[in-house]
């Protein structure tokens, strides 16, 4: 792919438009071309600007449920009602669609969240090390070897966990390329599965390690998604992200991440 056929594709990949195909070759264009790259982290950084800026407006959850529940109900007779009764009605349909509408205007207007374009990242990282045949750059199941080859090459060093015993021995790691910045990318399998974890910094501040405070904290909730018939798990802890994503069970994932808050 040419610049001049990728910048034109760089808000549609940022709304989450393109397919998968498109997605993978603007991804590798834009991860090695010197002049694109910096145009698409100015699209990310102003559309994130936008959302932290810019008031958002979401129908309340109360009212969203009082129309579904009006909508499911089963069709009445229609009673007796004087003209002004159902003009009143009209009229507070019409502030209702335009109150939904407004909302809906604004996530098109804002596109996908920060979150989604990660994940999105994500899943093409992963599909990307399965059909390039390149899941890792240091080939290993053990720890002690795998954690020490990431010195040097990034400003953090990710924890390698060996989970042999549990049924998730360690394969490898590689460096990736994710939400703007160099990651660790851990490769687990599960039986026939592959796993990828993808983890960096997230305090905030690129290649800054994690302060103290961070380094202790607790694991979070991990929040589960499907994108692409793929599984993924997202959650932080001791001042990292983690991402976890493969095509085993969605079961088996939560029982790996487990493993990994503990």
């Amino acid at each position: 792919m040419r610049c001049e056929d990728a910048r034109p594709l760089i808000d549609s990949y940022l709304d989450g438009e393109l397919d998968l195909v498109r997605t993978l070759d603007l991804e590798r264009h834009v991860e090695g071309c010197a002049s694109c790259a910096p145009v698409r982290q100015s699209a990310m950084e102003l559309r994130a600007a936008v959302r932290r800026e810019l008031p958002y407006f979401r129908a309340p959850q109360s009212l969203q449920q009082r129309v579904r529940a009006i909508a499911q109900q089963p069709a009445k007779a229609a009673p007796r009602v004087t003209v002004l009764r159902w003009q009143w009605i009209g009229a507070a349909a019409a502030v209702l669609l335009v109150v939904l509408g407004a909302a809906r205007l604004g996530e098109n207007l804002l596109g996908p969240s920060q979150e989604d374009l990660v994940a999105q990242q994500i899943v093409a990282g992963h599909i990307r090390s399965l059909m390039a045949n390149h899941l890792s750059d240091v080939t290993s199941t053990d720890q002690h070897t795998v954690k020490p080859w990431f010195d040097g090459k990034l400003d953090f060093a990710p924890t390698v966990t060996d989970l042999a015993q549990s049924g998730f021995p360690l394969v490898g790691g590689r460096l990736d390329y994710m939400d703007g910045q160099p990651v660790a990318a851990l490769v687990y399998q599960r039986r026939l599965h592959y796993i990828n974890l993808f983890v960096w910094p997230s305090t905030g501040v690129r290649g800054a390690p994690p302060s103290s405070e961070k380094a202790s904290e607790p694991a979070s909730q991990a929040r589960a998604q499907t994108r692409e018939g793929y599984n993924m798990l997202h959650w932080n802890k001791g001042g990292m992200t983690y991402w976890a994503v493969s095509d085993v069970a969605a079961d088996d994932l939560q029982s790996f991440a487990a493993l990994l808050q503990k």
